[in-house]
């Protein structure tokens, strides 16, 4: 079995290893051993059980991964998807999907087979420059998918308790409380309590979705992609097909669901020596993996069908989750008589509003073990989950208050309009980042070197593999400019719109350079790994 622990210019010797016990210096302190090393390898799963048993015992990660397909950001895109578009983005939804199983496929095998998580595999292949540079745009990254997360959970508390937008911020805040209390009980109990939050939210949405009796046959002939699908011709409410698909795509792959899963997949105690239980912890992981993700879908997929079948054609005007909320309550908007019925009573709203609190919640546990994942592996820098997860919150909150500051003496609607531009305008550092994740993950993946004869991806897969990364990276490269003269609000002038695409053009052609040092870096890193490992023959 091949060990990914090659570092710049050799490989790593035990000395350089050294346990964070004896290396603290306060409460951040040098880390360079296993990825996550608390939870690292501490969940047996005997080797005599049967199938569903065994399916169970590996069951967890996934569900930590699936929980980013899922998030709040994804909410809006596909509820005004649907709105504007009828049925006619589900494929892209269900292409999204199978990508997102494809891509974490890969990043869980390569933990299980390395030994070592994206972030460990790609800083041991460059230099110390160039990881630094790619942990801060990978932070950036998952910031950016907090601020999505405060918003969504401030809102959720404000619509739930009546608790003022600015208090609500603060308080989302307190979850490091919650975190600090999730660290006590046992990773095991962690990955169950993020299962349960999944189900209340998939089943809030089928318990509203089915009350509304939707056009299951339109639904189902919408997973078919059709040439209208990605046209940019076509616009409704200022949302062409093409915009709508590549926001549906870009909040739903991220780059940091990859390193998470390349760490969580690491989880369960292996024998490396022993290709039998390492193919088999693959399989499983696999599994599991999938049939959360396949939970995402349904989600994504009930999201996008409620735009269409639970409120009126064109009615929802305020597609922010204020306006959502609003839209449950108001019989008006409500296409037939049993969900009017049931919206007199208030239990549609609320029901709305607690899926998002735990989506928010959701959200919170894998955010704070990513930015570990990625600190750890870039930098070989640790310090507490609480202490993470407070500056990491600290630091989100800003642009949300000074959002809900600028637009204090505007009208309801501007304001929520502009919270939720925020959310929107936000998974601009996704599509920053995810090239730098989804390149290296397949490159190592595909190699023999790294992976084995055994485990290295399989020709179907290589295939798919570079076809879904040069898509999803062009597409984000493509929606660069539309995602600038976002920050312009939704009435950018000419001159606006000539600076937003210059800005964006400079983007992508940094994204591609940067792309390129990586990709020459990671060369040269296997080169030497090969070398040495001739050299060991």
């Amino acid at each position: 079995m091949l060990l990914l622990n090659l570092q710049k210019g050799g490989t790593t010797n035990m000395s350089e290893k050294v346990s964070s016990q004896h290396k603290k210096q306060g409460l951040i302190h040098y880390a360079n051993g296993p990825s996550l090393e608390e939870i690292n390898g501490k969940i047996d799963v005997p080797k005599n059980w049967g199938f569903w048993k065994t399916l169970f015992a590996y069951s967890g990660p996934g569900a930590l991964v699936a929980v980013g397909y899922m998030d709040p950001g994804n909410w809006a895109t596909s509820i005004t998807g649907g709105q504007n578009f009828g049925y006619l983005l589900m494929s892209v939804i269900l292409i999204s999907s199978l990508i997102a199983m494809l891509l974490q496929y890969m990043a869980a095998k390569l933990g299980i087979v390395s030994q070592m998580d994206l972030a460990q595999a790609i800083r041991a292949r460059t230099s110390k420059t160039l990881g630094i540079v790619l942990w801060i745009m990978t932070e950036l990254a998952i910031m950016a998918t907090d601020i999505a997360e405060v918003i969504g959970a401030a809102i959720a508390l404000y619509l739930l308790f009546d608790i003022p937008l600015v208090v609500a911020v603060f308080v989302t805040v307190l979850d490091v409380l919650v975190l600090l209390l999730l660290t006590k009980i046992g990773f095991r109990k962690i990955e169950a309590i993020v299962v349960c939050l999944i189900l209340v939210i998939l089943l809030v949405f089928v318990y509203q979705v089915v009350l509304s009796k939707p056009d299951w046959g339109g639904a189902f002939a919408g997973l078919m992609p059709l040439p209208r699908t990605f046209s940019g011709s076509e616009e409704v409410a200022g949302m062409t097909p093409l915009s709508g698909a590549l926001g549906i795509i870009g909040a739903t792959v991220m780059p940091h669901n990859l390193y998470l899963h390349s760490a969580v997949s690491q989880t369960r105690s292996i024998d490396h020596k022993d290709e039998e239980d390492v193919a088999r912890t693959i399989r499983f992981t696999t599994w599991d993996s999938n049939i959360q993700l396949t939970f995402a879908f349904f989600v994504n997929s009930l999201l996008l069908i409620m735009g269409v079948a639970v409120f009126k054609s064109g009615a929802v005007q305020d597609t922010s989750f204020f306006g959502l909320f609003d839209a449950l309550n108001n019989t008006k908007m409500l296409s037939n008589p049993i969900l009017i019925g049931v919206a007199k009573s208030g239990v549609l709203s609320t029901l709305f509003a607690v899926a998002l609190l735990a989506s928010g919640q959701n959200s919170t546990i894998t955010g704070t073990l990513t930015g570990q994942v990625i600190m750890e592996g870039f930098v070989h820098m640790k310090m507490p989950l609480w202490m993470r997860r407070l500056i990491t919150r600290l630091i989100s909150v800003i642009p949300v208050l000074i959002c809900v500051a600028m637009t204090a003496k505007e009208s309801e609607l501007a304001q929520h309009a502009a919270i939720n531009d925020l959310i929107e305008n936000s998974q601009v550092f996704l599509a920053f980042a995810l090239p730098f994740s989804m390149l290296p993950l397949l490159m190592m993946t595909n190699s023999k070197v790294e992976m084995g004869e055994r485990f290295k991806n399989s020709t179907w897969v290589k295939v798919c593999g570079w076809l879904s990364v040069i898509a999803l990276t062009f597409l984000n490269l493509l929606n660069m400019p539309d995602s600038i003269i976002g920050f312009f609000g939704d009435n950018p002038t000419a001159g606006q719109q000539h600076a937003g695409t210059i800005i964006a053009y400079v983007i992508d052609v940094l994204i591609l350079a940067l792309l390129v040092w990586t990709l020459v870096e990671l060369h040269r890193g296997n080169k030497r790994y090969a070398q040495k490992q001739a050299n060991k023959d």
